[in-house]
This record gives structure tokens, sequence and C-alpha cells, in this order.
């Protein structure tokens, strides 16, 4: 059995994150094909959402410098790749502790928002069998937190030919409760026989021809989409603040690319607007509908520097550091 990745937390930009999923081969039980998306969002949530490093696991590798200028506090941040945490936060449920991928604990508030990470890299057909186990994530954790902010985020390897498929990464069974089709067979020196194409063309193919999205996915939306949208503490236990999914080329030079006809202009689960509505509803009940907490600094977001280190990019190093693919909350100068 493959070991858990334990890598440190690394700054990585949403193209990496997504292109090390697309292009993962090996066993998938490892995470190692997730745990970039993992990092994405730490980081993310840290420079643009504001938030603390130290209250985000895993740590994202940047520490804060603060001092006076002019009689005003400024915040700058520093990237320090040594810094860089590893693992999940185990978080009591109402009905069993779970390991979370990505926490914002602001203590000694508690745990305030969470993102759960998922790729999917072949089995399309039975996608649908994931909505027990999503919904069960949600309420397990809601009932505990029921102001945590829950996010869930979907990556799906964008496979548009047999050959896509095959180079997928191998599915474990721990490792997903769809069902890998026991028609995948080879017959002579690795030949595919027509029987496993067949099966293949019907489980593994996330895009048909003409763009067709398969069947499993769509379904899979459908699902989600019911499942999201929660915006206040008495609302449905059961649905996520916010949810995502995006389908990832696999091949290429658009290797890592995000397909973009897909979900559709007018769905909820678009990956453009799944940052900013967590953010809305951490500020609605953890600043604005907790005044007290945030007049203590307890849990109000930084705006950092414009001349922070990592913006200005005045060093050696730079030259290596990814490209921000969205903006910074930044400070007035």
């Amino acid at each position: 059995m493959p070991k858990a990745d334990t890598s440190p937390c690394q700054w990585v930009s949403g193209p990496q994150a997504f292109n090390a999923f697309a292009t993962h081969e090996g066993k998938t039980q490892s995470a190692r094909h997730i745990k970039p998306l993992h990092w994405y969002i730490a980081c993310r949530l840290l420079i643009e959402g504001g938030f603390p490093p130290d209250d985000i696991t895993p740590r994202p590798p940047f520490r804060i410098e603060t001092k006076k200028v002019r009689k005003v506090t400024r915040h700058i941040l520093h990237y320090d790749p040594k810094l860089g945490g590893t693992g999940e936060e185990v978080i009591l449920g109402g009905l069993k502790t779970k390991n979370v991928d990505v926490v914002l604990n602001r203590r000694p508030v508690g745990p305030v928002l969470a993102v759960s990470c998922k790729g999917v890299t072949k089995a399309f057909r039975n996608l649908t069998n994931r909505m027990e186990e999503t919904i069960g994530e949600c309420t397990n954790l809601h009932i505990t937190y029921p102001a945590m902010v829950i996010g869930y985020y979907a990556l799906m390897r964008a496979n548009r030919t047999v050959e896509d498929a095959k180079s997928a990464a191998d599915l474990e069974k721990d490792d997903t409760p769809t069902e890998v089709s026991s028609d995948a067979e080879e017959t002579g020196e690795g030949e595919t026989s027509e029987r496993s194409i067949e099966a293949i063309k019907k489980n593994d193919i996330a895009i048909h021809e003409n763009d067709r999205i398969a069947e499993g996915i769509v379904r899979f939306h459908s699902a989600l989409r019911e499942m999201t949208g929660r915006r206040g503490i008495r609302d449905e236990i059961s649905r996520y603040e916010a949810m995502s999914i995006a389908l990832v080329e696999p091949q290429g030079p658009t290797a890592g690319s995000v397909y973009p006809s897909f979900p559709p202009s007018d769905s909820p689960l678009l990956s453009t607007s799944f940052f900013q509505t967590l953010y809305q509803r951490y500020e609605e009940r953890f600043v604005y509908g907790a005044a007290l907490l945030a007049e203590r600094g307890m849990t109000t977001r930084y705006e950092w520097d414009p001349l922070s280190p990592i913006f200005t990019r005045d060093t050696t190093e730079a030259a290596n550091w990814p490209v921000l693919d969205y903006e910074p909350r930044l400070a007035a100068v």
C-alpha cells in the first residue's frame, strides 16, 4: 500500500496544482495527486483571504513581519519554505472525528472554515456513489460547528480518449467508493481487448465526441448544485456553504488547464465564485455577526503591505516563485 504523502506545504499556483493532479501517475491512495490542491487552497486563504499562516492547516510557507510605518501598522508577508507544514487537522464531528484537508482554526474561537478536496481520475459512471460520503461529511461537521464555513472542491480528469483514461492514475479500493470495472483487462502483449475498450469508454471518458460531457459527471453536477448555498447557521446542516467542480485537461501543452464549458455559466459550482463565497460567509458569521470577537482582533483578516517581498519580487529567488492567479488582499498605500 502506498504511504500517504507527508511533503510540507509548498507555494503553488492553481495551474501548477491542477497540472500535478492531471499528470500524476501511479496510485492515488498516496494522495500525491491531490496534495498540491491542498497547498494551493491553504496559500490562497493566506494571500487572498488575509488569514494568518499559523491558523491554517496545512501551514503555508510564509511568515508575517509587523511594524509601524508613520503610526500605521503594516503587515509584511515573507516567503519562507522552511515554515511549510504537513498533514490534515482532526475536527470533532457530531458523529465522529474527521480528518479535513484544509482547515482554518482561529484560536481560541475554534475551527471556522474548512475545505474538503476530492480528485477523480476515472470511473465517472458511478460518481453519484459519492453522495452519501459527501453529505455525511458536511452534516457531521455542522452538527458540532453549525457556524463553520465548509467548502467542497472537486477536480476531475478530463479524459477524452481511451489513451487518456489508461494513463490516468490507478485507483485503489480505499481511494474511492466508485467501482473499477472488471472488464478492463488486457490480452496478448499489453493489447487492450475490445470489451475492455468499451468498458473504458463507458466508465472512464469524461468528455466524449462533440464535447458531450459524460452522463455520470452531469448527474454528479446536478446532485451537488442541490447541496450548496448554505447562507445562515440555521439553514440545513447537510448543505455546504460553497462547492466547486472543475474538469482538468490531462495531456499535451494544455495539461492542467480547466475545461471552460463545464460547469455551465449559470452553475453555482463555478470555481470563479468559490473563494469569494467562503470569505463572505466567514465575514457574515465571524466578523459582522460577532462584533466583539472582531473588535478584539480574534477574527479579523489581515491586509498585506503592498511592498511585501512576495509582491515586489525584488529578490533573485523570486524567479522561481509562482505567478498569482488571484488578487491578494492588500492594504491601502
